[in-house]
């Protein structure tokens, strides 16, 4: 990269690459959100950590600022393409979860790329999850068991999908999609 902070134009391809895939993901995912919030209402903060993936593919892939929000707000363009009903609740997840990614990122001074500061971002999605969702949710409808089963896997949901997401990562490092200029961060 011939300047820091310019992203390169491989970069926005593979970051919009990553987004259309993941972006197809949460499409899915919301469509999926009546059916689950009717059928089993405390799988709903899990199913809803897999908007975690877009910005943890692409910091792990570039290890670069931005690349997070970037991928984040394409996917949730794809996504709200797929579920057109959903299009606020895609660019604010979007936005939201891209701006803790990039924001603990930047805590690290995006130096710090090893798998336990990947997890605090995740945490910290799991947290909002499990807040907003449970206002939402009205949680006090359900048994004891179903709300706490609920928070443990709002919390939970956004870690589980955090691993998916550094393990797809690494295979399509060891594809050869990263340059090895990217790679130049302490682990």
């Amino acid at each position: 990269m011939s300047k820091r902070g310019v992203m390169q134009t491989r970069v926005l391809l593979v970051c919009a690459a990553i987004a259309v895939a993941t972006g197809v993901l949460g499409g899915i995912e919301g469509w999926l959100t009546i059916p689950v919030l009717a059928a089993a209402p405390f799988l709903y903060g899990f199913l809803l950590g897999v908007h975690a993936l877009p910005g943890i593919i692409a910091q792990e892939l570039f290890r670069m600022p931005w690349v997070a929000l970037l991928t984040h707000v394409l996917a949730g363009l794809v996504g709200a393409a797929i579920a057109p009903v959903y299009v606020p609740q895609f660019l604010g997840t979007a936005l939201l979860f891209g701006a803790i990614q990039e924001g603990v990122a930047a805590i690290f001074r995006y130096r710090a790329w090893s798998w336990w500061r990947y997890l605090i971002s995740a945490l910290l999605i799991g947290g909002v999850i499990a807040f907003v969702v449970a206002m939402a949710a009205d949680l006090d409808e359900l048994p004891g068991w179903a709300q706490a089963l609920y928070l443990a896997l709002s919390l939970l949901g956004p870690v589980a999908w955090t691993l998916v997401g550094l393990w797809v990562a690494r295979g399509l490092e060891r594809a050869g999609i990263t340059p090895g200029a990217h790679r130049s961060a302490v682990r």
